[in-house]
């Protein structure tokens, strides 16, 4: 199999449960990593340096420690830099793959060695994996990705697999509030990178009401013009169709969270 990196940013505010129950998926891998570049963004609680201590020994981690907070986008540039794997995948420290996800994702890309991106589906849940709240599929096929862009994020960002010399190449994560991920997916796609999806589920995510929190309110609207332009700078849209996705995805940013929760459940699938 192709050496791989896997790539995470560890906040202070993390779980040191979920942080744990992350490492113990990646050690229980079917295909595991060949390294685990894990950046700390800013100083973490001795807590979460615990559970790094315990793992370390079991797992290849490669812990790099910045001296303060830089925000995400930022924090994966560094850890891209320090990937020595062409090959990475991202993860985030509260989320757990499903065991096969590696091998799954390298057998892709060994069948289309062309391919860029690589993602897949997420199972949603809030306390356990057993009871899961949701199902968030994304298009498999490349032109399907591309149109489905216009209006979602196409990948589900826990899940992709890339090529570090790619996104490099495409100006890597850029600082955009929680959209890093969508703003980096619409550049590589403009370069006319090849992408893809798997329809299998490769993640379990935590959601709740704190992730909704997070995507909701007028400095999320701020982000959503920020895409807008985006979208209408790279050619994916002209200004009337910009303005009515702008539109129509930045009202349900004002709406009450318990409002908010059911458009995200009607969106996704059981």
């Amino acid at each position: 199999m192709v050496a791989f990196s896997v790539l995470m940013s560890l906040y202070e505010k993390e779980n040191p449960t979920n942080l744990d129950e992350c490492l113990k998926s990646l050690f229980d891998q079917t295909c595991p990593a060949n390294e685990i570049i894990v950046v700390l963004d800013g100083p973490i609680t001795e807590q979460l340096d615990a559970i790094l201590i315990k793992w370390i020994e079991l797992l290849p981690l490669d812990i790099v420690p910045l001296p303060g907070n830089v925000g995400l986008g930022n924090a994966l540039n560094i850890g891209i830099e320090s990937c020595n794997f062409n090959l990475i995948a991202r993860m985030d420290t509260d989320d757990i793959c499903v065991p096969n996800r590696f091998e799954l994702q390298l057998a892709k890309f060994k069948e289309c060695p062309d391919m860029c991106i690589l993602g897949g589906a997420i199972s949603e849940f809030e306390s356990d994996t057993i009871n899961t709240t949701g199902i968030r599929k994304v298009p498999v096929l490349h032109n399907d990705i591309i149109q489905y862009a216009i209006l979602k994020n196409p990948f589900n960002h826990m899940t992709v697999m890339f090529k570090k010399d790619e996104i490099l190449q495409a100006g890597g994560y850029m600082h955009h509030h929680f959209m890093e991920d969508y703003n980096l997916w619409l550049r590589v796609l403009s370069a006319g990178k090849v992408v893809g999806n798997l329809p299998d589920i490769l993640v379990y995510a935590r959601t709740g009401d704190s992730m909704l929190s997070r995507r909701h309110g007028f400095k999320y609207i701020s982000s959503e013009f920020t895409l807008a332009k985006l979208k209408y700078k790279l050619g994916f849209q002209n200004i009337f169709s910009t303005s009515g996705v702008f539109l129509m995805r930045s009202i349900p940013r004002v709406l009450p969270i318990y409002v908010l929760r059911k458009i995200y459940s009607l969106l996704r699938t059981r």
